[in-house]
C-alpha cells in the first residue's frame, strides 16, 4: 500500500500509475455471514455495531469488463452501513447469494465476508475490457448504483432495471477499505477543490436527494416551493436544504437540537423547527398516532411561512414522521419518500391523502445522470459537503455506531489510503472561492 499512498502524495501521471504494482489483499471493513444470530433476542438499539465490525485484510477481487479498480482513499458513513453491521432489516449476505446466481462473474460477490460501504474518492488503479472514459491515474468519486442494462426497463431510468443494486451494500467490495471494485460507470470527476475526505461524504446522500427532490422523478421541485426538510442537519437532509435554497425554494428545517438548529442557519435557511425542545410526539403509545400533534406541527409550520402549507415534504424518518408528514401537505401537494430510518412500517390517515390529492412519491438512489448533475453541483461550488468529523479506518466501527444513535452531523468521512485529514485539494482558487462553507459541520472526533 505504500506504493500507492507514495503515488497519491507525488501526484504521479497516467502512465505511473498504470505501473503501480497491485497488491494482492488490502484491509476492508467487513460483516461475516458466521455472525448473523449474534444479536438475536435484542433490541434494534441495542445491536452494538461495534461487536459486529471487522477491519481486516481480504483479496483483491478479480477485475471483469466493464469494471474499475479503485484506490480508496477516502469514504464515508451511510445508514446502510448501520443496517449492514445489524443485519437489519435482513443480512446482506442474502443480497450477495442472489447476485452470486446470476452470472459467472457475479459468484465472486457471494462470499463469507462482505465488503461494506457505499461512497469513495480515489484514484483509478486499474480498468476492465471495454472501459474507455476512465484510464489508471484519474481522480474519482463513485455513485452508488450498480446496474447491469440487460433488461429494457433500465433504459428509460436505470433505476428501473430489475437487476438495479446498491453497490457495497447488495453487492460486495465497497468503499470502505483500500481498494474497491466498481462498474465504470459509477464513476464521476471527483471535485478539484475538495479534500479526500470531502469528496467522498456526497456521493450517496448528494444523489439521493437531488433525486428525491429536484428531478422529474422525484419531488420535481420548482421556485418558491415551500419544502418540509425532516432531519435538515443528517446526511441526507442537510444536502436536501443546500438544494432547496439552491433551487430557488423555502426549506423549513426540522432538527432535533439548538446547534442543530444553528447549523441550518449557517447554511441559509431562515425557519427552523426544533423538535425535541417544542417536544413533538407523534404518537401517544406505540400503536396510537397522536393527531393532535399533526395538527400543532402543520399550524407551527403556518406560522413560520406566512400560512402556507409545504408544496413537498422530504421525508426520510419513515414510521415516527410520516402520518405527520402526510397530514401536512399542502392539498396537492408531495410527501417523497425513502429510507426509514425510524422503521419502515408506516402509518398515515389516508384521507388526508385522497380528499385533498396528494401524492406519495418513492424515491431510491438516483440514476446515473441524475448522480452526475448532483456531482455537478458540488464540482461548480454550488453544493457543499457537509463533513463533520473524520476517523481512520481503524477506527470505522465507532463511526457506524455515532451513526446509528444519531449523535452525529452531517456526514462522517473515514480515511482509507489517504494518510491524514486535508490532502486532495487541485483547484485552491475555487476552494477560496467557497471560503467558510467547508467547515460549517465540522467538528472533532
Amino acid at each position: 500500500m505504500k506504493d500507492l499512498i507514495q503515488a497519491m502524495e507525488a501526484g504521479a501521471s497516467s502512465e505511473e500509475w498504470a505501473h503501480v504494482q497491485v497488491p494482492e489483499s488490502y484491509l476492508a471493513l467487513t460483516v461475516h455471514r458466521s455472525e448473523i444470530g449474534m444479536f438475536e433476542g435484542l433490541s434494534t438499539r441495542d445491536k452494538n455495531p461495534e461487536k459486529s465490525l471487522h477491519v481486516e485484510p481480504v483479496p483483491v477481487p478479480e477485475l471483469g469488463p466493464g469494471e474499475a479498480l479503485i484506490a480508496v482513499m477516502a469514504s464515508s458513513i451511510n445508514y446502510n452501513t448501520v443496517w449492514s453491521s445489524i443485519f437489519e432489516p435482513i443480512p446482506t449476505f442474502g443480497f450477495l447469494e442472489r447476485y452470486g446466481r446470476t452470472s459467472d462473474l457475479a459468484k465472486r460477490h457471494d462470499l463469507p465476508y462482505h465488503v461494506l460501504g457505499s461512497d469513495l474518492s480515489g484514484v483509478v488503479l486499474r480498468v476492465g475490457a471495454g472501459v474507455r472514459r476512465w484510464k489508471a491515474g484519474d481522480q474519482v468519486v463513485a455513485h452508488c448504483l450498480s446496474v447491469e442494462l440487460e433488461d429494457p426497463a433500465g433504459h428509460d431510468d436505470s433505476m428501473l432495471d430489475p437487476q438495479q443494486r446498491i453497490w457495497g451494500f447488495e453487492t460486495n467490495f465497497g468503499g470502505l477499505g483500500e481498494i474497491a471494485l466498481v462498474k465504470a460507470n459509477q464513476l464521476m470527476p471527483k471535485p478539484e477543490q475538495l479534500t479526500w475526505e470531502e469528496a467522498a461524504a456526497s456521493g450517496l446522500v448528494n444523489s439521493t436527494a437531488y433525486r428525491q427532490l429536484v428531478s422529474r422523478n422525484g419531488a420535481d421541485m420548482k421556485q418558491g416551493d415551500v419544502v418540509l426538510v425532516w432531519g435538515a442537519c443528517g446526511g441526507l437532509g442537510a444536502y436536501a436544504t443546500q438544494l432547496t435554497l439552491n433551487g430557488g425554494g423555502t426549506p423549513v428545517c426540522v432538527v432535533s437540537s439548538a446547534e442543530k438548529a444553528g447549523l441550518c442557519r449557517d447554511m441559509g435557511a431562515e425557519l427552523v423547527i426544533d423538535r425535541v425542545a417544542e417536544d413533538y410526539r407523534f404518537w401517544s403509545g406505540p400503536h396510537t398516532p397522536d393527531r393532535k400533534e399533526w395538527r400543532r406541527l402543520g399550524a407551527r409550520i403556518r406560522d413560520l411561512t406566512d400560512g402556507l402549507d409545504p408544496d413537498i415534504v422530504f421525508e426520510h424518518p419513515g414510521r415516527e414522521t410520516f402520518a405527520a408528514s402526510v397530514y401536512v401537505a399542502r392539498r396537492g401537494g408531495a410527501v417523497v419518500t425513502c429510507a426509514s430510518t425510524s422503521g419502515y412500517d408506516h402509518y398515515f390517515d389516508n384521507r388526508h391523502l385522497w380528499m385533498h390529492l396528494k401524492r406519495i412519491i418513492g424515491s431510491h438512489f438516483a440514476n446515473y445522470q441524475e448522480a452526475w448533475r448532483a456531482n455537478d453541483l458540488i464540482r461548480r461550488g454550488k453544493i457543499f459537503p457537509t463533513l463533520s468529523k473524520t476517523y481512520p479506518l481503524a477506527q470505522a466501527a465507532t463511526a457506524v455506531r455515532e451513526v446509528q444513535r444519531n449523535v452525529h452531523h452531517g456526514k462522517i468521512g473515514i480515511l482509507c489510503l489517504a494518510p491524514r485529514p486535508g490532502l486532495g485539494v487541485t483547484d485552491q482558487g475555487l476552494r477560496d472561492r467557497g471560503a467558510g462553507r467547508y467547515d460549517v459541520f465540522r467538528t472533532s472526533p
